[in-house]
């Protein structure tokens, strides 16, 4: 590793450590503009924008990317306008910093505060999604904190583009264009300097594929807040509205099939199984020609029906699949599913369809997951549809945040004491 090389991106962290201090103290309005002004930007920047991402996209890189990696890769004028639009939702929504979380006055009147802090510098280190890089400059310039930004080298341009805006956002602002850095180059020397300065920040966020978050998890002396996978499950209870049950096992796979919130596992009770099975199999077919890897149980009902499925292997089971497949197992009971989920999900986002609120209650109680859903998609998982904005990433972590990281996820907090000149006995 150059000396170079670590000089420039300990001097780049020094800067944002600074920049951190500035922007704890701005206020809502200085970082609602400094958002409205990134918003009209990139409005403004569709065409230049749209270009320097197709120079990504020919890339060797991206050539050698998976089709579900091209797709988070890619941008079009529908992605631009919506990330525009988060954008836009960010200003809009409470500004977390100097929330007083409680306070009490002790017996000898020491009046003690515990309020919403910003956590200070927080790197992100992200693969193939350019909208990354917008959605967490966002949150953290709301939020108060500045932000390292780590990108893949196959988005290297588009990402570039995109920081650029975001520095001449808050430049036009007033506020310190160093609040928000990428790090300008795809040495894999200059993550492995920057998960040691451990100095200058506070705590690092990996989002991308398992091997990427491991290897910040393993190699770092920083805090990392991690989700290594998106194994969820669906499950279709013998109380279920068939029709409903069917809706959302497609939506929930289909959609979006490359992304972390997308069903990659459908448990279906036996009562229901050769009733549901062969209408939903032919619903997955139709929409995007799911590939079904089944249990036996369920591979003898699609077989009598006639319709294609390979033999699951126990890997399935496990399995992100991040594509048009889907492993597929009947259970005998709402107890086989929970205890199925908890041994085989990554914690992520479950979902139980059913009619039973029994049923409903005990799965939501007893599935131990971030999110945990009743008749809904487990594509919700998402901060942007839970009310908090584009979010930063979703967290498996227990500490300190779990599910999708928005604005008061990113802050830390802080006690404040006002006295009267009490002094300890």
């Amino acid at each position: 590793m150059s000396v170079d090389l670590v000089q420039q991106i300990t001097a780049l962290a020094r800067r944002a450590r600074v920049a951190s201090l500035a922007l704890a103290t701005a206020s809502t309005a200085q970082k609602n503009a400094a958002l409205e002004k990134l918003a009209d930007l990139i409005d403004a920047a569709t065409f230049d924008l749209l270009e320097t991402n197709q120079r990504d996209l020919l890339s060797a890189e991206a050539q050698a990317l998976s089709p579900a990696s091209r797709d988070r890769l890619e941008l079009n004028e529908a992605r631009l306008r919506k990330l525009a639009a988060s954008v836009r939702q960010v200003a809009t929504l409470p500004d977390p910093v100097g929330e007083v979380l409680d306070e009490t006055t002790r017996p000898n009147g020491l009046q003690l505060k515990r309020v919403r802090v910003p956590i200070g510098v927080i790197g992100i280190v992200y693969e193939s999604r350019p909208n990354v890089t917008i959605d967490c400059a966002v949150l953290c310039l709301k939020s108060g904190n500045a932000a390292i930004l780590r990108g893949g080298k196959e988005c290297f341009h588009t990402n570039t583009a995109l920081a650029a805006l975001v520095a001449q956002a808050l430049a036009d602002t007033g506020l310190p264009a160093e609040a928000v850095q990428l790090i300008p180059t795809t040495d894999r020397a200059a993550l492995n300097t920057l998960l040691k300065l451990d100095q200058y920040i506070h705590c690092i966020i990996p989002r991308g594929g398992e091997s990427l978050i491991r290897f910040v998890a393993e190699n770092s002396t920083i805090p990392v807040i991690k989700h290594y996978t998106g194994v969820c499950f669906v499950y279709v209870d013998a109380a279920a509205d068939l029709a409903m049950a069917e809706k959302i096992i497609v939506n929930a796979k289909t959609s979006r099939p490359g992304v972390c919130n997308a069903a990659e596992q459908l448990l279906v009770h036996r009562k229901v199984a050769e009733t549901f099975l062969p209408a939903a199999a032919r619903a997955l077919i139709a929409a995007a020609n799911v590939e079904l890897r089944c249990d036996p149980a369920s591979a003898a009902i699609l077989a009598m029906a006639k319709l294609a499925h390979t033999a699951a292997t126990a890997a399935d089971y496990r399995a992100e699949f991040l594509a048009q497949i889907l492993a597929v197992r009947v259970v005998d009971s709402l107890d086989d599913a929970i205890a199925t989920i908890n041994r085989d999900s990554s914690g992520h986002t479950e979902s139980i369809v059913t009619g039973d609120e029994k049923a409903a209650q005990k799965f939501l109680t007893a599935v131990d997951s971030a999110a945990v859903l009743w008749n809904a998609s487990t594509r919700f998982n998402d901060g942007f549809e839970f009310g908090l904005g584009a979010e930063i990433g979703i967290s498996t972590d227990r500490l300190h945040a779990r599910g999708p990281m928005g604005l008061r996820e990113l802050c830390t907090y802080k006690w404040i004491g006002t006295g009267t000149g009490q002094v300890r006995g």
